[in-house]
């Protein structure tokens, strides 16, 4: 990848591809929203549950290969590969982080 991560992001990764549901928690901020496949999940307690249910079906790993910067957010297309038809493929994770550093906002396209 051609633009470092902030630390926050290299640790959402890192957790995903170790499948450690209870480490990726830990980048989100309590009220973060996550939006995936269509279904939007508010708050820690859902992020928790989504994040089993996905590593579980899909057992994904991600790979970021570019880092950009769009209108206050974090864009990171990374290559996905796990379980489900297609794989791998490119998608881009849309992150906006809160005043403490943390995960507020996750879209995956």
């Amino acid at each position: 990848m051609t633009s470092k991560l902030p630390d926050i992001l290299d640790r959402y990764f890192a957790a995903q591809n170790a499948h450690d549901v209870e480490a990726m928690v830990t980048c989100f901020a309590a009220n973060a929203t996550v939006r995936d496949e269509g279904h939007d999940h508010i708050g820690t307690d859902a992020i928790r549950r989504w994040k089993a249910d996905t590593s579980a079906k899909y057992r994904i790993s991600a790979k970021p290969l570019e880092r950009r910067e769009q209108n206050g957010h974090t864009i990171v297309t990374a290559r996905v590969a796990g379980n489900f038809p297609g794989s791998p493929v490119d998608l881009a994770y849309r992150f906006g982080l809160s005043s403490d550093d943390l995960i507020d906002t996750l879209e995956v396209h």
